[in-house]
């Protein structure tokens, strides 16, 4: 056990969802797992926080969980993901003209280039989240990924600016301090869970990490070591079960349990003499349902969502030629059976699911290695990233927690009602250096932001 290190705690506000994760790294570099509670969620639709109350219940009965898989944890800080359909993102170009060109570039002279860009222009009543440098110039010298160290009059870069709504902002943030925890920092959903499931050599190749969640779809676009595009789509899993409740005459809990059992995103590949029948309400005859007619529902709408992705590719020219590495589809809805042919049918591109077990340390139960966890997960390797980089304050004091039995591999433990769909691959990628690295590129100053914003209110 390498008790050096910091515990860290990935806060997962999702639609359908609330997980809690806390992590620590081993002496290899991987995460253990020392807590994982997740309880259902309420009070969010399509990734945003609108009611406060229900959503610090959520908070609450995730974290009580958290404390029954390891009573020995103690919590009071937390990465927070941040989604919805407000985040927004935008393309500038900043440059700065040298003082003292006889000096080499220094990291001071980065960070007033990426400082400066917080002053662009938005909108009123959104905020700047994050500003990501993309790809540098200094003088006439084109796509430098570092500066730092060269010579040169004029230094600038392009970069990609990520907005959301402050009120949304502020409804996340009271939701968390009100449930006695204090957001270390919120981090963009889709980057958090690229982080869980990438390796380096995906970054390089090219890739589209699509998150499909219960009530948005998140995109995060790379191409050559560079963050070309981020968007949040305002469908996902919650919107396919709404529509086989609409569309077949259903309850809203038969539905998901049709969608997660039953659902197939490939109406051909559906047998169609299969039916399933739903017990009758309230001494109605029961009803038959058809595989195929299921199959339909669930095709129509994953079409539509991966139509938003195509959009997106192309918007920003990542088209086929360009994304090597293809689409890694991660989040609880890319379990859907023939998702991956539907996705490379209508993108046009390789596809394959994204499990955020390439940095995690062997041996856990198979439920911590399922896709709905990315986006935790990776917001446990942005709080070491800070760690490691000294952004952020961490208690030097670190107490020793081993990993409970519970979710550990070989434990006896009662399952969950879920279908999984097929095994698990673990890939043992050696990938701890890209990410660190992929991390570095983005500024961590929203909460700060925020706290300044705040005070002025008082």
């Amino acid at each position: 056990m390498n008790y050096e290190q910091p515990i860290i705690v990935g806060l997962d506000i999702g639609t359908t969802k609330i997980a809690a994760i806390a992590g620590r790294k081993n002496e290899f570099g991987k995460l253990e797992i020392l807590g994982f509670g997740r309880s259902n969620s309420n009070g969010v639709k399509h990734g945003q926080v609108l009611n406060i109350d229900e959503t610090i219940k959520a908070i609450a009965c995730a974290l009580e969980n958290c404390y029954a898989s390891n009573p020995n944890l103690e919590i009071s800080e937390v990465y927070v993901g941040i989604a919805g359909h407000h985040i927004k993102s935008l393309q500038t170009r900043g440059d700065i003209v040298r003082q003292s060109n006889e000096e080499e570039i220094s990291q001071r002279e980065i960070d007033q280039l990426v400082a400066d860009q917080y002053k662009t222009y938005i909108p009123a009543g959104d905020q700047i989240i994050d500003v990501i440098p993309q790809e540098f110039t200094v003088d006439n010298f084109q796509n430098i990924p570092n500066p730092i160290g060269y010579g040169g009059v004029k230094v600038g870069a392009n970069f990609h600016i990520i907005t959301g709504d402050k009120n949304a902002i502020r409804n996340i943030n009271r939701a968390v301090e009100k449930s006695g925890l204090h957001t270390k920092d919120l981090v963009l959903q889709p980057l958090a869970s690229a982080a869980a499931v990438m390796g380096q050599e995906d970054i390089e190749a090219g890739v589209a990490i699509v998150d499909i969640g219960g009530g948005t779809t998140d995109l995060a676009v790379f191409y050559e070591g560079i963050l070309k595009h981020t968007a949040v789509i305002p469908f996902g899993g919650e919107n396919i079960t709404n529509d086989i409740k609409t569309g077949l005459g259903v309850l809203k809990t038969q539905a998901e349990q049709m969608k997660v059992q039953f659902g197939s995103a490939l109406a051909n590949e559906a047998k169609a003499n299969a039916f399933i029948t739903i017990p009758g309400m309230r001494g109605l005859p029961p009803k038959e349902i058809s595989v195929k007619n299921l199959a339909n529902i669930v095709q129509a709408r994953m079409s539509e969502i991966m139509d938003f992705v195509t959009y997106h590719l192309k918007q920003v020219g990542m088209d086929s030629r360009m994304l090597n590495g293809g689409i890694v589809l991660t989040g609880g809805g890319s379990q859907l059976k023939h998702l991956i042919q539907l996705t490379e049918y209508v993108t046009g591109l390789n596809a394959r699911i994204g499990y955020p077990n390439e940095h995690l340390a062997s041996g856990h139960i198979d439920e911590l290695t399922k896709p709905m966890y990315a986006t935790c997960i990776g917001l446990i390797l942005k709080g070491y990233d800070d760690y490691e980089r000294n952004r952020k304050q961490f208690e030097r004091h670190f107490r020793p927690v081993e990993i409970p039995r519970e979710l550990q591999k070989d434990a006896v433990v009662e399952k969950t009602a879920q279908v999984t769909s097929g095994p698990v691959e673990v890939s043992g990628r050696k990938s701890e250096l890209g990410i660190n690295r992929f991390w570095s590129k983005f500024k961590d100053n929203l909460i700060d932001l925020f706290k300044e914003e705040e005070d002025q209110h008082l």
